[in-house]
């Protein structure tokens, strides 16, 4: 009988006691959660215009700056195709012809978003804040 008693008595000391491990892993998982909600996401804010059938009146699309971008991160400003270092000031001579007017970029889906964060620095460099994202179908 004493052999079964020193054979159960070693079954009870080879338990391992989990509560500690436990309360470590909690302990993480609050301070994961606690650390995340501090945690702000920067973006981008953009005035997109709702899709609708209508066209707009005629005096807003003649307030505005139309500058257009194809897939191909080309710009092009009535018609004609311009490089990004020449858009502010572009966007500053026909500010001061119009001075209401914002503007509006007509993007291409497949056109990175590089090329309109610099359409919209340049805007803001010729004190024009109003800048609009139109997406244009491929």
């Amino acid at each position: 009988m004493s052999r079964r008693k020193r054979k159960q008595s070693a079954e009870d000391k080879a338990e391992i006691d989990l509560t500690p491990m436990l309360d470590v892993v909690f302990i993480m998982l609050i301070f994961f959660i606690v650390t995340a909600s501090f945690v702000k996401e920067k973006s981008l804010g953009l005035n997109v215009p709702e899709n609708t059938d209508n066209p707009p009146p005629p005096d807003s699309e003649s307030k505005s700056i139309l500058i257009q971008v194809n897939a191909n991160d080309e710009i092009f400003i009535d018609s004609r195709r311009v490089d990004i270092r020449s858009v502010r000031s572009l966007i500053a001579q026909k500010s001061a012809e119009n001075p209401e007017g914002g503007v509006v970029v007509m993007a291409n889906e497949q056109a990175s978003t590089s090329t309109y964060v610099a359409i919209a620095d340049a805007a803001r460099e010729a004190n024009i804040y109003n800048v609009s994202l139109v997406p244009r179908a491929k």
